[in-house]
């Protein structure tokens, strides 16, 4: 009775206990006769029993979205975890790999000191040598002077020419006229170091290439070519795995996503977010072009490929390897590439090219737009 104000209609005065299911709100008897005549009325029990059921329904489906959320959290947290384990992880793995460049650097300079240093006391050594032996020859000689000084003064004739006789020949001594102490030749001493440092940075390097391709590796994806997307002169294999230049052109059904003006083909499968990496073997073939594209590119008219029009490829023709970025990029071509591996971390905007055969990284795109 306290609530009776609430369950009386404001307009007639009369208890609320019919539903309008037109306008979802409680009505009055003389409502029905009036405002609401043509609405279908119904009692407030028979409403409420039908808005009962939907209160579980809605419950169950907030019960869901709040478990969903949940879910979206850890998934966060998880994330967020993998991240650290890999920020750890790659901290761990570069501080092993400049700690090694570290200490074959202060190898090299330990070697590069002792080197110059025993070179240097080998000279010193040898100065001494011959410093001391002029000493002793300027000592001979300083007291043959003194000898033939006394020998001038005496009057005794016997003596005199009995003594000049042993100082009239002098002693033997050095010609010391090609005798030189030439400073110690050092060319190549920093080079021979830098060379062995060289050699463990490229061992280094090896490792963290492999190391990285291992990385990217994970994931991979399994992708197969859309024949709806394949130019009339391409032919495709029936696992759509393989494609090759059939040169003359198929009589095809109009597919807006065919492309019609380059022989190019897109696989079925496509990503709009994360990591994805996929091979494609390209051995004993006279040109290709691999990478990605955006979903949005034109493929009926010709258009510049570069990553500003929706193309991140490389290209292999005539021995050259090439980015088609604007202004294209040349790249170094070691040896015939056999597999090369696309990585695209879309998050990031980074597009990278490797060599799997050869383990190397050929070229990475960065700053790229998707979306």
């Amino acid at each position: 009775m306290d609530r009776l104000e609430d369950r009386m209609c404001k307009k007639h005065d009369r208890l609320l206990e019919l539903f309008c299911q037109t306008e979802q709100v409680c009505v009055c008897q003389f409502c029905t006769e009036t405002d609401h005549k043509s609405h279908p009325v119904v009692p407030l029990m028979e409403e409420y029993e039908v808005k009962t059921a939907q209160l579980g329904k809605i419950e169950a489906e907030v019960h869901q979205v709040i478990q969903e959320r949940k879910k979206k959290i850890q998934e966060i947290k998880d994330s967020v975890e993998i991240s650290k384990k890999d920020a750890d992880r790659e901290i761990a793995d570069d501080v092993q790999v400049l700690t090694a460049l570290m200490r074959c650097i202060e190898k090299c300079r330990d070697e590069l000191y002792r080197t110059v240093r025993e070179k240097n006391k080998s000279t010193e050594k040898q100065a001494e040598g011959l410093i001391k032996e002029i000493e002793n020859e300027i000592k001979d000689l300083t007291h043959r002077s003194s000898e033939v000084k006394q020998l001038s003064h005496t009057e005794d004739h016997l003596h005199f020419l009995q003594t000049f006789r042993s100082l009239k020949d002098p002693p033997p001594t050095r010609d010391w006229t090609t005798v030189e102490v030439r400073p110690p030749s050092y060319v190549g001493t920093l080079r021979r170091s830098l060379d062995q440092l060289e050699e463990t940075l490229n061992t280094e390097m090896k490792n963290l290439r492999d190391a990285e391709l291992k990385r990217v590796q994970k994931y991979e994806v399994d992708v197969t070519l859309d024949p709806d997307t394949a130019h009339p002169k391409i032919t495709l294999s029936e696992d759509g795995k393989q494609v090759h230049d059939g040169d003359v052109a198929k009589a095809l059904p109009d597919n807006p996503k065919r492309f019609t003006d380059y022989k190019y083909v897109l696989t079925r499968q496509s990503f709009s977010s994360g990591r994805f990496y996929f091979e494609v073997q390209v051995k004993d073939k006279t040109a290709w072009y691999v990478g990605v594209a955006r979903e949005s590119i034109d493929r009926k008219c010709q258009t510049m490929w570069t990553p500003e029009t929706g193309y991140w490829i490389i290209f292999y023709y005539k021995d050259g390897l090439v980015f088609t970025g604007n202004p294209s990029v040349r790249l170094p071509l070691r040896a015939e590439l056999q597999k090369v591996g696309v990585c695209v971390d879309y998050d990031e905007g980074l597009v990278s090219f490797y060599d799997v055969e050869a383990r190397v990284h050929i070229y990475s795109a960065t700053g790229c737009t998707f979306n």
